[in-house]
């Protein structure tokens, strides 16, 4: 099991081509003004919301895996630098939550937004990038090849098989690791607008179905947070308690998203799902 905190920078102004989605979490579309309330409360992430829950996560014993795009590492590059203190992985996610990949950018565009999204990051961590979580979840079908050719070892934005799926691409192959979209806490609370209380017995029902089923091999289970909703005073208690009851179990194994792709090996025939068996492969 593995978390990721997602820190995402809003902005105000976005770059003409750039594209945003309309349900974009945290305003209520793109009005003909500056959305200040949406910027301020993905600011309250990255200014408040974040540091609670590294709080949260290091009071239960546990490491993360902080996603990042380029301008909160450069507008806030405490967010990253305090991650990188506590041992925490860092993946890169895009430019801003307002400007996200999609086939409407050339490849020669997208290689340049890799690299926008990239370079900040790897200034800071001084090492090597592993991980990739788009904005908003957000490819085109040239990404996974594109991220293999920076160095990406993996990608999180396939909520597929709770397995670890390689990908074939043309430069070469990288690792899915999927995770859980119906318990992200965006899609769970922001847009399905489930309680914490319902939110947190899925989570542990999720678990306890995994575990059952991870005796004839290992299941994944990746948390995705972040900071400007499940930051919240009154959000993270219930993040804190359930921590603790996940930590109770002597069942998961509890890991980074860079660890969880440096232990997987690619299943056996006769292990894999149908979607592995399936055409992975990206050209």
């Amino acid at each position: 099991m593995a978390l990721v905190v997602s820190a995402e920078y809003y902005d105000l102004y976005p770059a003409p081509h750039a594209f945003t989605p309309p349900n974009v979490p945290g305003g209520f579309g793109r009005g003909p003004y500056p959305d200040f309330r949406a910027f301020s409360i993905r600011e309250y992430g990255n200014r408040v919301g974040v540091f609670r829950v590294m709080n949260i996560i290091e009071k239960a014993g546990l490491k993360a895996t902080l996603a990042a795009d380029a301008h909160v590492a450069t507008t806030r590059s405490e967010v990253v630098t305090t991650a990188m203190a506590l041992g925490w992985d860092i993946a890169g996610h895009g430019v801003s939550v307002t400007e996200v990949i999609g086939e409407h950018l050339t490849e020669v565009q997208e290689r340049d937004y890799l690299d926008r999204s990239l370079t900040p990051l790897r200034q800071l961590a001084g090492s090597k990038i592993c991980g990739w979580h788009g904005a908003e979840y957000g490819e085109s079908t040239r990404t996974p090849s594109l991220l293999a050719e920076q160095g990406i070892s993996y990608l999180l934005d396939w909520p597929h098989d709770e397995r670890v799926v390689p990908m074939a691409t043309p430069n070469g192959t990288i690792l899915s690791l999927p995770m859980s979209a119906d318990l992200d806490d965006v899609m769970a609370h922001w847009h399905r607008k489930i309680s914490m209380q319902r939110w947190c017995r899925s989570v542990l029902d999720a678990v306890q179905r995994l575990c059952q089923e991870g005796v004839n091999g290992g299941r994944l289970l990746i948390l995705n947070l972040h900071p400007w909703l499940i930051g919240q005073p009154y959000r993270s208690s219930h993040l804190e308690q359930l921590l603790q009851q996940l930590c109770s179990r002597d069942d998961i194994w509890f890991t980074t998203t860079d660890r969880m792709a440096a232990h997987a090996a690619p299943p056996s025939p006769l292990q894999r799902s149908p979607l592995e068996t399936a055409d992975m492969t990206l050209r």
